[in-house]
């Protein structure tokens, strides 16, 4: 009876499966149709055969005769079928059992038993696709993909998003809570890690910018435009004259690369050391005064303005600086410690100053009190030819003839750190206006390099090969730009684009080495002395004319106006 009620099932199936013919065809029914898998009519239609090849799926095989042989060897068919083992139905039972399995509805001889053909499909003509149509069932990608330059930096976007997680669990303390000394570490921390980059800048930026739309359809509706209009370009390119604008004669004018001897004060005077006179030169009316003079076999070796430009300082060859009123032309005071010639001076505001000698030694005056000394630095084992402050006062760099640069903290008495990159003497001193953390370094003839250091860290940022004596260093803040004197063989002064170091021009003239530049209170102006016994000023940097905006019209305006956006 077992059996019986299986084949009462199977039929009752088939039976709801054929009254369904409304409905949508299987998934796998519509892909056997795409194959090409047909049934043969037969009266039979409720017979296990039937259901079978309905249920049956064509393999997803390219060749259609691997596909009939499937088939035709499942039901015992007379197919091609090489191998010598009984063939079996569907259920593994052989073909000539189906009558006892079902009750004897299908018969005794296995030929009346239903086959399946399977039509094969001819083989198509592929005909190529025009160019530029796109077909039914194809589609593209709609994915807009951002710009991931070189420079985006992930590692301060990861920064900013875990400082955020650490504000909201509280691990980071508030900008309120902080000192004053903190506060300004975390200033001059991100300075030098942005590389003086804006803070709020764009990490991650699209390549292309949405259309402008010039001709809306209505104006008022209108809430903003996607760009805006295109500014006019700024001249790149600028006029730099190849003479100088004045030629001054200076004889007797050392030929000694570790002195400085020329120096220009806020008040546009220019001061020079001509062997054993100083001579003031207002650069405003032309007019020329001797200040003092030494006698011989002493001479000047150094000079420097005071801040205000009232004071000027001179060192001496016996190793004394002495401080002059330029206006009463009148020694204020001498001061002394130095065993050796004072090389180089420079003052940190408007009380106190440093002076470096050929001992090596760097100290420390005020000039306020009687006891001017108030520190002696062992700093260089040979003469220090480079002193400068940063323009904060908080930073002093030295060079000497040890071919060591030196930066100090004007706290204490040991270097910050002592650099030892260059090959020569380090006479060239100065430091950035704008970041003052930057420090511009010149070497000698053995060396010919400008190096730019970062004075937080020590690091040395920048180096620049020049292929000659590296005798000054000038920076301009308004053209982001400095300028370098240089030795044999051409003797000319080089105007670099800072930070990129890209040449801007070379101003010759000078037929003797240059051993000294000073800009002018301005900063348009630069004066080279060189070892020709001449002083040479150049335009190297003209005022940048902006163009003014207009301004607002005082007209009254109307409500209506006002209220459109």
């Amino acid at each position: 009876m077992t059996h019986l009620s299986l084949g009462s099932c199977i039929n009752s199936a088939m039976k709801m499966d054929a009254s369904d013919s409304s409905r949508l065809s299987s998934r796998w029914q519509r892909k056997a149709q795409e194959r090409g898998v047909s049934r043969l009519p037969s009266s039979g239609e409720n017979s296990l055969c039937n259901l079978s090849a309905g249920l049956s799926i064509t393999p997803r095989n390219k060749t259609p005769l691997a596909s009939s042989f499937l088939l035709d060897a499942s039901f015992g068919s007379t197919a091609t079928n090489t191998s010598k083992s009984p063939s079996r139905g569907l259920l593994g039972v052989p073909p000539n059992n189906f009558s006892g399995l079902l009750g004897g509805k299908l018969g005794k001889s296995p030929s009346r038993t239903l086959k399946l053909s399977v039509r094969q499909k001819t083989p198509t003509r592929i005909t190529p696709t025009t160019p530029g149509r796109i077909s039914e069932n194809s589609y593209a990608g709609d994915r807009f993909i951002p710009v991931r330059p070189k420079e985006m930096e992930l590692e301060r976007s990861q920064q900013l998003i875990m400082e955020q997680m650490r504000k909201d669990e509280g691990l980071i303390v508030e900008e309120e809570e902080l000192t004053l000394q903190q506060r300004e570490h975390r200033e001059r921390l991100a300075e030098n890690l942005n590389d003086g980059q804006p803070l709020d800048q764009r990490i991650v930026h699209f390549s292309t910018q949405a259309p402008k739309n010039n001709n809306p359809v209505n104006s008022h509706k209108v809430l903003y435009s996607a760009t805006k209009a295109s500014a006019s370009k700024t001249n790149t390119t600028r006029h730099i004259p190849s003479e100088p604008e004045r030629v001054l004669d200076a004889p007797e004018f050392m030929d000694d690369y570790y002195l400085h001897l020329v120096d220009w004060s806020c008040n546009n005077h220019v001061v020079v050391a001509l062997g054993v006179s100083v001579y003031v030169w207002n650069a405003g009316d032309g007019s020329i005064a001797n200040l003092t003079q030494v006698e011989s076999p002493d001479y000047i070796c150094s000079l420097s303005w005071i801040t205000d430009g009232s004071v000027l300082a001179v060192g001496l060859s016996t190793g004394e600086v002495q401080l002059w009123d330029v206006g009463q032309e009148k020694l204020m005071r001498t001061m002394a410690g130095h065993e050796g010639r004072v090389a180089t001076l420079a003052w940190r505001g408007a009380a106190l100053m440093s002076s470096g000698a050929r001992s090596g030694q760097i100290i420390h005056h005020d000039v306020r009190v009687a006891q001017h000394a108030t520190a002696v630095v062992n700093a260089h084992n040979q003469e220090v030819c480079g002193l400068a402050w940063n323009s904060e006062g908080r930073l002093l760099a030295s060079g000497g003839n040890d071919n060591i640069v030196n930066i100090w903290d004007a706290r204490n008495t040991t270097a910050l750190h002592r650099l030892s990159n260059h090959q020569a003497a380090v006479k060239a001193v100065a430091w950035c206006p704008w970041q003052s953390s930057v420090l511009g370094t010149g070497g000698g003839t053995a060396d010919r390099t400008i190096r730019i250091w970062n004075a937080n860290s020590g690091t040395c940022i920048k180096d620049v090969l020049t292929n000659s004596q590296v005798s000054s260093l000038v920076w301009n803040a308004s053209y982001k730009e400095l300028i370098t004197g240089h030795g044999f063989s051409h003797h000319q002064l080089t105007i670099w684009k800072y930070p990129t170091f890209t040449k801007v021009a070379d101003l010759t003239g000078h037929t003797g080495r240059v051993l000294e530049l000073v800009a002018s209170p301005d900063g348009q102006m630069v004066a080279s002395a060189a070892a020709d016994e001449t002083i040479r000023l150049w335009k190297c940097w003209p005022t940048q004319v902006k163009d003014k905006k207009p301004g607002r019209s005082l007209a009254p305006v109307s409500s209506l106006a006002k209220s459109i956006r």
